[in-house]
């Protein structure tokens, strides 16, 4: 390995400005300041709310039962950790890059190289299989159009508005996570009042917390059905580092980091927390709806809402167009950082006159039109290899996360303490305990049997990548 280069100091770090920007304006790596408090606010709540949560569930709960609610808890835990710390290294130095530059400057060019394509290439991957659950959906309402149509019509749409202004993607998002928003919070206040019996006309009865115990009891497959429910749900998280990429191009973009992350943490309790629980304290976790219809659906249906299925299925395809348009956004953003530092195609690192980094954002929905080919040729194969592949960059991101903020925290108190607005708690013993936590997280992947072949394949992927970075990063110290 190469020795590492010694740690620059924070203003030197090739990204955005620290403090304000004026609005429409541009920052020191030319990205229009285009966002506005009202698109980083939704951001930020929305981020964290993935189509996963809808579609995913039901096989958690199948598998842990009411447990399942303390694997969302675990996970939860460890995501409203790696957010503080996240939070604490982009409130003192906002960039496109977030936490891969953090990782350039703490631990050496290649890892800031490594996490930057890999975490690109998980949000790639994430493109053919939003663009093609967003076609399912749209096909089956429109049969006329076939299912390729409407995942390339979905694909052009969302890549213009990406394409047009950093404002357009920051509109669309703020309507599609508003719908989502909306739509959960109304799920959780419906089905607490309906859990509790006070909800008018409701069909279901109302037995309170009885359903978290009645069935098996609360562990009714045992304690180690929770670490399964772990590997099932911690993917569904992945999303709420997005709003430390955006801050980049706001206004003020310490105030929006110091926001989210202080708000992560009610954000994971009422999304996650709050609508597991109606679903589990409504129907009885081995309930065959839950599998059959989908837990949400399910619990509509339980409670007596007309057309349940299908106010879920807008609901989804809204979450899924959220997806796919913070999906291209933040993989655009991920390749034009790696092109400022020299580890992507130069191209990549220039902008138009609207501050769009118009290659960056080609680049990578080609390779996501290619996924979506791939999931339509060979879905069994090539683009399960894919997903695979990428299926575990979440624990390795909030790994290198954890590890860039324990070596920046000294650099940032030493050489610009003021630039501290957002601290990680208990520094440096939560930091390490989140790190054996996700340790422990991907060793029990390798053990597990569902989990072993994604874990393999990631980290395979993993090593090539470094392997490349210190490859190339050799030649050119070289050189």
């Amino acid at each position: 390995m190469t020795s590492q280069p010694p740690l620059a100091k924070v203003e030197d770090l090739p990204d955005g400005p620290a403090g304000p920007t004026p609005a429409g304006g541009q920052g020191s790596d030319g990205l229009q300041a285009g966002l506005k408090n009202r698109h980083l606010s939704m951001i930020a709540i929305g981020g964290v709310i993935g189509a996963g949560l809808f579609v995913g569930s039901s096989a958690g709960i199948a598998a842990a039962g009411p447990a399942i609610l303390v694997s969302y808890a675990l996970v939860g835990l460890i995501v409203v950790l790696v957010m503080r710390m996240l939070g604490e290294m982009a409130a003192a130095r906002p960039s496109s890059g977030s936490f891969s530059a953090y990782a350039d400057m703490a631990l050496g060019r290649w890892a800031g190289f490594s996490i930057g394509w890999l975490y690109w290439f998980f949000w790639v991957v994430v493109l053919a299989v939003e663009a093609t659950a967003g076609a399912v959906i749209l096909n089956g309402w429109v049969p006329a159009v076939p299912q390729w149509g409407w995942a390339l019509i979905v694909m052009v749409v969302l890549t213009g508005t990406n394409l047009a202004s950093v404002g357009s993607y920051g509109e669309f998002e703020f309507w599609f996570a508003g719908i989502k928003v909306v739509a959960i919070a109304a799920f959780v206040l419906i089905g607490v009042l309906a859990v509790f019996g006070v909800l008018p006309g409701s069909d279901n009865p109302g037995t309170g917390f009885a359903n978290l115990t009645a069935h098996g009891g609360f562990l009714p497959n045992g304690a180690g059905s929770i670490l399964t429910g772990v590997l099932m749900v911690v993917f569904s998280f992945m999303g709420s580092e997005i709003v430390t990429l955006a801050a980049g191009e706001s206004a003020d973009p310490q105030r929006a980091v110091r926001k989210a992350t202080n708000s992560v943490i009610w954000r994971i309790a009422v999304f996650y927390l709050g609508s597991i629980f109606v679903v589990v304290a409504l129907l009885p976790w081995d309930a065959a709806s839950i599998v059959d219809e989908g837990s949400y659906v399910a619990a509509l249906n339980s409670i007596g809402i007309p057309h349940a299925g299908q106010i879920m299925n807008v609901i989804v395809l809204t979450a899924v167009l959220s997806c796919l348009n913070s999906g291209l956004y933040t993989a655009s953003r991920m390749a034009f950082s790696l092109g400022r530092r020299g580890d992507a195609p130069a191209s990549f690192a220039r902008v138009s006159a609207r501050g769009v980094p118009r290659a960056a954002i080609l680049g990578s929905v080609v390779f996501g039109f290619a996924a979506v080919w791939f999931n339509y040729q060979w879905p069994e194969t090539v683009f399960q290899f894919l997903l695979n592949s990428s299926g575990a960059v979440a624990l390795f991101v909030w790994l290198v996360i954890c590890f860039s903020q324990l070596r920046l925290r000294g650099v940032i108190s030493r050489q610009t303490p003021e630039q501290l607005v957002v601290r990680m708690w208990l520094f440096p013993y939560l930091t390490w305990a989140t790190i054996a936590g996700i340790v422990f997280v991907i060793g029990y992947m390798l053990f597990d049997e569902a989990g072993r072949t994604q874990m393999a394949l990631s980290l395979l992927v993993a090593v090539l990548v470094v392997a490349v970075s210190l490859v190339r990063h050799r030649g050119a110290a070289r050189r």
